[in-house]
């Protein structure tokens, strides 16, 4: 038996267009086309942002914050904030580093909050989704500490017909579905039922592989029991 030996295989931006149009019987006969088709691809991937969780898409950041704020602006490739921890040092002449969790509290938990300046070691932290997000922490820092978050941000764009695009190749037949899905509504609207339905069946196929094994724990709060 013979085999390639290589594990290389990536479908660039045309590829995919290509695909979609061959899933919808359609040929591609003008620049317009792969121009409409790019924009659904964009609108694709702007789509699995809202569906949950894309482990590639997890970046870890370290955020310097100082006494003089108690909020900062995070970029605008952010998504969201999945997790937090502040990060100090005891003992500065070991340099022993401590990472405590910051838990994240809602926009009105953080709106009631009486003062927002008192001076502190930051414990909780809120996420305003703006356009451009925020992140505002509390207590406001009384000396300078390191929040490292976990967040989820945007993929790449679909621009060129020659890109290849950031995903994992566990992906490639999601993506190519969802594509053409999205093409046949405007192209091949007599398939876009059957299509929606091979995108829907890849996703979730795809979505269920791209999940964390770590063990699930949990861990009674016992504060509430009581004995009768």
């Amino acid at each position: 038996m013979t085999v390639s030996g290589t594990k290389a295989f990536e479908l660039d931006v045309s590829d995919y267009i290509e695909e979609a149009f061959e899933r919808c019987g359609v040929d591609i006969r003008t620049g317009y086309e792969q121009r409409t088709a790019r924009r659904s691809l964009n609108l694709l991937l702007a789509e699995w942002a809202n569906r949950g969780l894309n482990q590639w898409t997890i970046e870890e950041e370290i955020i310097t914050v100082t006494s003089s704020s108690e909020h900062y602006t995070l970029s605008n490739s952010t998504i969201d904030i999945i997790s937090a921890v502040v990060r100090f040092t005891t003992n500065a002449g070991t340099q022993n580093q401590v990472d405590l969790t910051l838990n994240r509290v809602s926009r009105e938990y953080y709106l009631n909050i009486p003062n927002k300046l008192t001076p502190g070691r930051p414990v909780q932290y809120f996420v305003d989704r703006q356009i451009t997000p925020e992140l505002y922490i509390w207590p406001k820092p009384n000396t300078t500490y390191y929040v490292i978050v976990n967040k989820l941000v945007r993929m790449d764009d679909a621009a060129a017909g020659a890109n290849t695009l950031a995903i994992p190749f566990r992906f490639y037949p999601c993506l190519a579905a969802g594509l053409a899905y999205y093409i046949s509504m405007k192209k091949a609207p007599e398939r876009t039922q059957m299509l929606r339905a091979a995108y829907e069946e890849e996703f979730e196929r795809a979505a269920g592989e791209d999940r964390d094994r770590a063990a699930l724990k949990l861990t009674p709060v016992q504060n509430f029991y009581r004995v009768v």
